[in-house]
Protein backbone atom coordinates (compact mmCIF):
# COMPACT_ATOMS: atom_id res chain seq x y z
CA UNK A 1 0.00 0.00 0.00
CA UNK A 2 1.43 3.38 -0.92
CA UNK A 3 1.68 6.19 1.60
CA UNK A 4 -0.96 8.88 1.37
CA UNK A 5 -2.02 11.89 3.34
CA UNK A 6 -5.62 11.29 4.39
CA UNK A 7 -6.28 14.31 6.59
CA UNK A 8 -4.72 17.74 6.57
CA UNK A 9 -6.18 21.15 7.28
CA UNK A 10 -4.31 24.06 5.79
CA UNK A 11 -2.42 25.94 8.47
CA UNK A 12 -3.08 23.36 11.20
CA UNK A 13 0.51 22.14 11.14
CA UNK A 14 -0.58 18.53 11.70
CA UNK A 15 -1.43 15.81 9.20
CA UNK A 16 -2.70 12.24 9.34
CA UNK A 17 -0.94 9.86 7.00
CA UNK A 18 -1.32 6.23 6.00
CA UNK A 19 2.44 5.73 6.05
CA UNK A 20 4.28 2.96 4.25
CA UNK A 21 7.04 1.31 6.26
CA UNK A 22 10.20 1.77 4.23
CA UNK A 23 12.58 0.11 6.65
CA UNK A 24 12.71 -1.57 10.07
CA UNK A 25 16.15 -2.41 11.43
CA UNK A 26 17.65 -3.33 14.76
CA UNK A 27 19.80 -0.68 16.47
CA UNK A 28 21.16 -2.15 19.68
CA UNK A 29 18.19 -2.88 21.92
CA UNK A 30 15.83 -0.81 19.77
CA UNK A 31 14.17 -0.77 16.34
CA UNK A 32 14.71 2.02 13.84
CA UNK A 33 11.67 2.57 11.60
CA UNK A 34 11.61 4.70 8.45
CA UNK A 35 8.14 5.74 7.33
CA UNK A 36 7.04 7.40 4.11
CA UNK A 37 5.07 10.38 5.38
CA UNK A 38 4.04 12.84 2.65
CA UNK A 39 3.11 16.22 4.11
CA UNK A 40 4.49 15.48 7.57
CA UNK A 41 8.25 15.57 7.20
CA UNK A 42 8.08 18.94 5.48
CA UNK A 43 6.67 20.72 8.53
CA UNK A 44 8.33 18.86 11.44
CA UNK A 45 10.92 20.32 13.83
CA UNK A 46 13.35 18.64 16.27
CA UNK A 47 11.64 17.83 19.56
CA UNK A 48 8.21 17.18 18.04
CA UNK A 49 6.69 13.71 18.01
CA UNK A 50 4.34 11.46 16.06
CA UNK A 51 1.54 9.13 17.21
CA UNK A 52 1.20 5.74 15.53
CA UNK A 53 -1.92 3.56 15.50
CA UNK A 54 -1.51 -0.04 16.58
CA UNK A 55 -3.10 -2.66 14.37
CA UNK A 56 -5.92 -2.08 11.92
CA UNK A 57 -9.51 -0.97 12.40
CA UNK A 58 -10.29 -4.11 14.38
CA UNK A 59 -7.45 -3.66 16.87
CA UNK A 60 -8.35 -3.76 20.56
CA UNK A 61 -5.53 -1.31 21.24
CA UNK A 62 -7.45 1.89 20.63
CA UNK A 63 -4.84 4.37 21.77
CA UNK A 64 -1.93 5.42 19.60
CA UNK A 65 1.70 5.20 20.69
CA UNK A 66 3.83 8.35 20.69
CA UNK A 67 7.47 8.59 19.61
CA UNK A 68 9.95 11.41 19.25
CA UNK A 69 10.86 12.18 15.67
CA UNK A 70 14.41 10.96 15.17
CA UNK A 71 14.94 12.57 11.81
CA UNK A 72 13.02 13.64 8.70
CA UNK A 73 13.87 13.80 5.04
CA UNK A 74 11.46 16.10 3.19
CA UNK A 75 12.59 14.81 -0.22
CA UNK A 76 14.17 11.57 -1.28
CA UNK A 77 13.87 8.60 -3.61
CA UNK A 78 10.66 7.50 -1.92
CA UNK A 79 9.40 10.97 -1.07
CA UNK A 80 9.23 12.55 2.36
CA UNK A 81 10.20 10.22 5.20
CA UNK A 82 10.09 10.28 8.99
CA UNK A 83 12.32 8.13 11.20
CA UNK A 84 11.51 7.00 14.73
CA UNK A 85 13.13 4.73 17.31
CA UNK A 86 10.94 2.21 19.12
CA UNK A 87 11.66 0.28 22.30
CA UNK A 88 9.43 -2.75 22.79
CA UNK A 89 7.83 -2.19 26.18
CA UNK A 90 4.42 -3.83 25.84
CA UNK A 91 2.01 -5.42 23.34
CA UNK A 92 1.51 -2.17 21.40
CA UNK A 93 5.14 -1.27 20.88
CA UNK A 94 6.01 -4.93 20.32
CA UNK A 95 3.53 -5.01 17.44
CA UNK A 96 5.03 -1.87 15.96
CA UNK A 97 8.53 -3.31 16.12
CA UNK A 98 7.30 -6.25 14.02
CA UNK A 99 6.11 -4.07 11.13
CA UNK A 100 7.77 -5.17 7.91
CA UNK A 101 8.80 -3.10 4.92
CA UNK A 102 5.75 -2.39 2.78
CA UNK A 103 3.31 -2.48 5.69
CA UNK A 104 1.01 0.45 6.33
CA UNK A 105 0.60 2.30 9.62
CA UNK A 106 -1.52 5.33 10.47
CA UNK A 107 0.60 8.26 11.67
CA UNK A 108 -0.45 11.65 13.07
CA UNK A 109 2.10 14.42 13.34
CA UNK A 110 4.11 16.44 13.82
CA UNK A 111 2.72 16.94 17.33
CA UNK A 112 3.75 19.16 20.22
CA UNK A 113 6.27 21.97 20.37
CA UNK A 114 9.87 21.47 19.34
CA UNK A 115 13.14 22.65 20.84
CA UNK A 116 13.63 26.43 20.67
CA UNK A 117 16.86 27.35 18.93
CA UNK A 118 19.20 30.08 20.22
CA UNK A 119 19.41 33.27 18.20
CA UNK A 120 23.15 33.51 18.83
CA UNK A 121 25.85 30.86 18.16
CA UNK A 122 26.28 29.79 21.80
CA UNK A 123 27.87 26.47 22.80
CA UNK A 124 25.24 23.81 23.51
CA UNK A 125 25.27 20.48 25.28
CA UNK A 126 22.73 17.83 24.24
CA UNK A 127 21.94 15.10 26.78
CA UNK A 128 20.16 11.85 25.92
CA UNK A 129 19.16 8.96 28.14
CA UNK A 130 18.72 5.60 26.40
CA UNK A 131 16.70 5.90 23.20
CA UNK A 132 15.56 9.30 24.48
CA UNK A 133 18.56 10.60 22.55
CA UNK A 134 16.70 9.94 19.27
CA UNK A 135 15.65 13.57 18.54
CA UNK A 136 18.99 15.11 19.51
CA UNK A 137 21.05 14.31 16.40
CA UNK A 138 18.74 16.21 14.08
CA UNK A 139 18.75 19.04 16.63
CA UNK A 140 22.56 18.98 16.68
CA UNK A 141 22.69 19.44 12.92
CA UNK A 142 20.41 22.47 13.09
CA UNK A 143 22.40 24.00 15.94
CA UNK A 144 25.68 23.60 14.07
CA UNK A 145 24.11 25.19 10.98
CA UNK A 146 23.58 28.23 13.24
CA UNK A 147 27.21 28.19 14.28
CA UNK A 148 26.66 26.67 17.72
CA UNK A 149 29.44 24.35 18.95
CA UNK A 150 27.71 21.11 20.05
CA UNK A 151 28.68 18.50 22.62
CA UNK A 152 26.56 15.38 23.09
CA UNK A 153 26.31 13.32 26.27
CA UNK A 154 24.71 9.87 25.96
CA UNK A 155 23.85 7.85 29.04
CA UNK A 156 22.21 4.52 29.76
CA UNK A 157 22.15 1.77 32.35
CA UNK A 158 24.27 -0.52 30.18
CA UNK A 159 26.09 -0.33 26.85
CA UNK A 160 23.33 -2.14 24.96
CA UNK A 161 20.76 0.49 26.05
CA UNK A 162 22.70 3.37 24.48
CA UNK A 163 21.44 4.78 21.22
CA UNK A 164 23.30 6.70 18.54
CA UNK A 165 26.92 6.77 19.72
CA UNK A 166 28.30 6.51 16.19
CA UNK A 167 25.83 9.05 14.82
CA UNK A 168 26.66 11.44 17.67
CA UNK A 169 30.32 11.45 16.63
CA UNK A 170 29.25 12.50 13.14
CA UNK A 171 27.03 15.42 14.16
CA UNK A 172 28.77 16.79 17.28
CA UNK A 173 32.09 18.43 18.10
CA UNK A 174 32.53 16.11 21.08
CA UNK A 175 30.80 13.06 22.55
CA UNK A 176 30.76 11.76 26.13
CA UNK A 177 29.26 8.38 27.04
CA UNK A 178 28.24 7.22 30.50
CA UNK A 179 26.78 3.93 31.69
CA UNK A 180 25.61 2.99 35.15
CA UNK A 181 27.65 -0.21 35.16
CA UNK A 182 30.70 1.13 33.31
CA UNK A 183 30.19 -1.24 30.35
CA UNK A 184 30.82 1.74 28.02
CA UNK A 185 32.32 5.15 28.59
CA UNK A 186 32.46 6.65 32.08
CA UNK A 187 30.86 4.70 34.91
CA UNK A 188 28.05 6.75 36.40
CA UNK A 189 25.26 9.07 35.34
CA UNK A 190 25.20 11.90 32.83
CA UNK A 191 24.81 14.30 35.76
CA UNK A 192 28.27 13.24 36.96
CA UNK A 193 30.02 14.62 33.87
CA UNK A 194 27.88 17.67 33.11
CA UNK A 195 29.42 20.21 35.55
CA UNK A 196 32.95 19.76 34.16
CA UNK A 197 31.66 19.74 30.58
CA UNK A 198 29.74 22.98 31.11
CA UNK A 199 32.83 24.60 32.62
CA UNK A 200 35.08 23.38 29.77
CA UNK A 201 32.80 24.38 26.90
CA UNK A 202 31.18 27.49 28.33
CA UNK A 203 27.81 26.08 27.33
CA UNK A 204 24.88 28.48 27.36
CA UNK A 205 22.09 25.95 26.80
CA UNK A 206 21.47 22.35 27.79
CA UNK A 207 19.05 20.30 25.71
CA UNK A 208 17.81 16.96 26.99
CA UNK A 209 15.48 14.07 26.33
CA UNK A 210 15.17 10.95 28.44
CA UNK A 211 13.92 9.71 31.81
CA UNK A 212 12.36 12.27 34.15
CA UNK A 213 15.02 11.74 36.80
CA UNK A 214 17.75 12.57 34.32
CA UNK A 215 15.92 15.68 33.12
CA UNK A 216 15.44 16.82 36.70
CA UNK A 217 19.16 16.42 37.45
CA UNK A 218 20.30 18.25 34.34
CA UNK A 219 17.81 21.07 35.00
CA UNK A 220 19.21 21.50 38.50
CA UNK A 221 22.77 21.56 37.16
CA UNK A 222 21.80 24.14 34.54
CA UNK A 223 20.28 26.36 37.22
CA UNK A 224 23.39 25.99 39.38
CA UNK A 225 25.49 27.27 36.45
CA UNK A 226 23.07 30.05 35.52
CA UNK A 227 22.20 28.61 32.12
CA UNK A 228 19.00 27.40 30.46
CA UNK A 229 17.86 23.80 30.13
CA UNK A 230 15.33 22.83 27.49
CA UNK A 231 13.97 19.36 28.19
CA UNK A 232 11.67 17.07 26.20
CA UNK A 233 9.66 15.08 28.74
CA UNK A 234 8.56 11.50 28.23
CA UNK A 235 5.19 11.57 29.97
CA UNK A 236 2.73 8.91 28.80
CA UNK A 237 0.78 10.48 25.95
CA UNK A 238 -2.16 8.23 25.24
CA UNK A 239 -3.83 10.36 22.57
CA UNK A 240 -1.10 12.87 21.65
CA UNK A 241 -3.63 15.57 20.77
CA UNK A 242 -4.69 16.96 24.17
CA UNK A 243 -7.96 15.10 24.68
CA UNK A 244 -7.26 12.31 27.16
CA UNK A 245 -5.36 14.42 29.75
CA UNK A 246 -3.05 11.49 30.64
CA UNK A 247 0.09 13.60 30.19
CA UNK A 248 -0.86 16.51 32.47
CA UNK A 249 2.03 17.80 34.57
CA UNK A 250 2.77 20.90 36.74
CA UNK A 251 4.70 23.70 35.05
CA UNK A 252 5.20 27.27 36.28
CA UNK A 253 4.64 30.11 33.85
CA UNK A 254 6.82 33.21 33.48
CA UNK A 255 5.05 34.79 36.46
CA UNK A 256 5.72 31.80 38.74
CA UNK A 257 2.13 30.53 38.68
CA UNK A 258 1.94 26.74 38.51
CA UNK A 259 -0.60 25.26 36.13
CA UNK A 260 -1.33 21.67 35.18
CA UNK A 261 -0.56 21.55 31.46
CA UNK A 262 -0.75 18.85 28.81
CA UNK A 263 2.74 17.87 27.82
CA UNK A 264 1.52 16.73 24.38
CA UNK A 265 0.26 20.23 23.54
CA UNK A 266 2.13 22.72 25.72
CA UNK A 267 5.22 20.49 25.50
CA UNK A 268 6.84 18.06 25.22
CA UNK A 269 9.68 20.60 25.42
CA UNK A 270 9.75 22.80 28.53
CA UNK A 271 12.28 25.01 30.22
CA UNK A 272 13.77 22.82 32.90
CA UNK A 273 13.48 25.47 35.61
CA UNK A 274 9.75 25.79 35.01
CA UNK A 275 8.89 22.12 35.65
CA UNK A 276 7.82 21.29 39.23
CA UNK A 277 10.03 18.24 39.48
CA UNK A 278 9.26 17.65 43.16
CA UNK A 279 5.72 16.67 42.15
CA UNK A 280 7.04 13.50 40.47
CA UNK A 281 7.59 10.50 42.71
CA UNK A 282 7.94 6.82 41.86
CA UNK A 283 6.31 7.16 38.46
CA UNK A 284 3.41 9.28 39.71
CA UNK A 285 2.78 13.00 39.34
CA UNK A 286 0.91 14.78 42.12
CA UNK A 287 -0.80 18.15 41.90
CA UNK A 288 1.17 20.74 43.92
CA UNK A 289 -0.98 22.41 46.57
CA UNK A 290 -0.27 25.85 45.07
CA UNK A 291 -1.20 24.86 41.51
CA UNK A 292 -4.16 26.56 39.90
CA UNK A 293 -7.23 24.40 40.55
CA UNK A 294 -5.49 22.12 43.06
CA UNK A 295 -7.87 20.18 45.32
CA UNK A 296 -8.42 21.87 48.69
CA UNK A 297 -8.12 19.99 51.94
CA UNK A 298 -11.47 19.25 53.59
CA UNK A 299 -12.12 21.31 56.74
Amino acid sequence: MSARTIAAREGAGVVQVDAEVLGNSAVGAYRHLTLVTPGLAEIARPGQFVALAVGDGTSSMLLRRSFSIHRVSPAGTYGATTEIVVAAAGPGTEELTRLEAGASVSVIGPLGKGFPLPSQPVPCILVGGGYGSAPLFWLAEQLRERGCPVEIVLGAATADRLFGVVEARRVADGVTVTTDDGSAGTRGWVSDVLPDLIARTGAGVLYGCGPMGMLRSMSAIASDHGIVAQVAVEEAMACGVGICMTCVMPVADQHGTTKMVRSCLEGPVFRGDRVRWEAFDDGLCRVPADAVGAPKEAR
